[in-house]
């Protein structure tokens, strides 16, 4: 079996899996045309909203934002050609790019970036919600200029200002309107290097490239479809047929990754997801009388063989999860949490202690367990976790539904016992993490955010506290008290720190495999031309 490490040791032998070096044409510059095509699952339910993986993926290509991020994590211009914070945290200044449009026509000002901050990402975004809750209000003093004012000072932010987490909006198309019902998410108008075409439903979506791009001669492709294909075999299949170029999400079944990983023709690369950070997780309903009892929380956790886990449904594409920060987070990750190590035995007699005796069919409690839709490997996580469950006395009725019945269901008719699921941690924990356990991301309908109904004022208290701390260390500290809380109280197990994956053909070049490469355009990227092809 091949794991991860594996596959790592393959690239330094030389294998196709390593980034490769940026081809270019003979003068030295990438080859302009083509048409690139992708594999997203599932199938997004829009475009107009960065929130999910499948939606995030192709809307990068529609938006900038205001900053990107290179591979320090740094911040570095896109809409926002400049930007400063006050000595006192208390404010900070973007000066706007000039000469930009919308895909429409209509120019790019402050105007959008003030609604799209205030009257979206802040009010409906269920990561921005948090991000931004110091923000008193934006002032735009000319066409070009962007105030943010905060309450407080909120380290957060300038972690959250890409276009992934800060979308910035039409406002002429928005405003007046329910931005999460917008006829225009699903035919979306933006300022990045692509303008959306057509989407069919159940197809593909097509972009197109800019030509009125800021950023004069990129982008380099003259088109992008992405193509929704369920099963992960005819993934990896167009993958070798040349019939797709690139999949970034669940992109092969994990035990043809090695017979992959030799293709001279494909690239399989790990780098692009470290800041992604995706920590895999079980959670509770807190709101069924079952999981009242602590010990019951408890049992089941350590009725989870999380080592086993990650070694035969992941493929060592995993590691056990310690606490609910991964590790990748290293200035907040803390140390010395419980742990709830594989132990069957134990878990028995904790819910013996909570009254629930195995009954003359051996069985002590049935519950049933949800999914994320996000391809195979997590039906065959919730498959895992029943039959582990099964040997404690516990019994699991698996529900498989597809992304909108998953939606509305998990988040909000709250219509579920347990889920398994992975939510994006990225850069800081106040972004990814906190909303599995703020109280205040307790909203129907908001999608990848509290669905448990865990509420603590303490957990609130610490989380709210850490958003406006500027000294690094303290925050640290209240963040480490958070993670013990709710690591004692467990109303969600966190189970694995995924490690994932993209595959592409050798022929697509710039490819960005810095910590956010699977979250960044298509702008720079490029194919070099199929042998014997001409291209004008």
């Amino acid at each position: 079996m091949l794991n991860r490490r594996d596959i790592l040791r393959l690239a330094a032998a030389g294998a196709s899996l390593a980034a490769v070096p940026i081809a270019r044409a003979a003068d030295g510059s990438p080859v302009p045309g083509g048409h690139l095509v992708s594999i997203v699952v599932p199938e997004p339910q829009t475009l107009g909203l960065t929130v999910s993986n499948p939606t995030i993926v192709i809307a990068i290509n529609v938006y900038d934002g205001l900053v990107t991020y290179d591979g320090t994590g740094a911040p570095r211009p896109q809409l926002a050609e400049s930007y400063e914070q006050a000595p006192d945290g208390r404010s900070i200044t973007f000066r706007l790019r000039k000469g930009v449009t919308w895909h429409d026509g209509v120019p790019f000002t402050a105007a959008d970036v003030k609604y799209s901050i205030l009257e979206v990402v802040k009010k409906t975004h269920p990561r921005g919600i948090g991000t931004y809750s110091q923000l008193q209000d934006i002032e735009t003093p000319d066409d070009h200029t962007v105030i943010l004012r905060l309450a407080k000072p909120s380290p957060v932010i300038w972690a959250a200002l890409n276009s992934s987490e800060t979308q910035i909006l039409p406002k002429h198309l928005y405003e007046g309107t329910d931005p999460l019902t917008n006829p225009w998410n699903t035919k979306p108008i933006g300022t990045g290097p692509f303008i959306f075409k057509e989407w069919v439903r159940g197809s593909h979506v097509t972009l197109e490239r800019n030509p009125n791009y800021w950023d004069a001669g990129k982008p380099y492709l003259d088109r992008l479809t992405f193509r929704f294909v369920p099963d992960a075999g005819a993934r990896a299949a167009a993958l070798e047929t040349g019939e797709t170029q690139y999949v970034p999400l669940s992109p092969v079944p994990l035990s043809d990754v090695e017979r992959l990983a030799k293709r001279p023709d494909l690239v399989v690369e790990t780098r692009g997801w470290e800041a992604v950070a995706p920590v895999f997780f079980l959670d509770f309903n807190m709101r069924r009388p079952q999981f009242q009892d602590v010990r019951v929380r408890r049992a089941i956790a350590l009725a989870i063989d999380k080592k086993a886990l990650a070694r035969t449904v992941w493929y060592g594409f995993a590691e056990p999860a310690t606490g609910p920060v991964p590790a990748f987070q290293t200035a907040f990750a803390a140390t010395g949490l419980p742990q709830y190590d594989y132990d069957p035995k134990k878990a028995e007699a904790l819910l013996d202690e909570a009254g629930l005796k195995r009954g003359p069919d051996g069985v002590r409690l049935r519950f049933n367990h949800a999914s994320i839709p996000y391809g195979d490997d997590f039906k065959r996580s919730g498959e895992f976790i029943r039959q582990q469950l099964k040997k404690v006395g516990i019994e699991v009725e698996l529900l498989n539904y597809d992304l909108p019945t998953f939606l509305r269901k998990i988040y909000t008719e709250y219509d579920f016992d347990t889920l398994n699921a992975y939510y994006a941690a990225f850069a800081d924990p106040q972004i990814g993490v906190q909303r599995r356990f703020w109280s205040q991301t307790i909203r129907p309908g908001s999608a990848w955010s509290n669905a448990s109904g865990y509420s603590n004022p303490k957990v609130d208290a610490l989380l709210e506290a850490a958003a406006v701390e500027p000294d690094p260390l303290k925050r640290k500290a209240l963040l480490g008290e958070f993670q013990l809380i709710v690591q004692t109280d467990l109303p969600s197990i966190s189970l694995l720190e995924l490690k994932q994956f993209r595959v592409w053909s050798s022929r697509l070049k710039g490819v960005n495999v810095g910590p956010i490469g699977v979250y960044s355009s298509f702008a720079d990227a490029w194919l070099e031309p199929a042998p014997g092809a001409v291209r004008g």
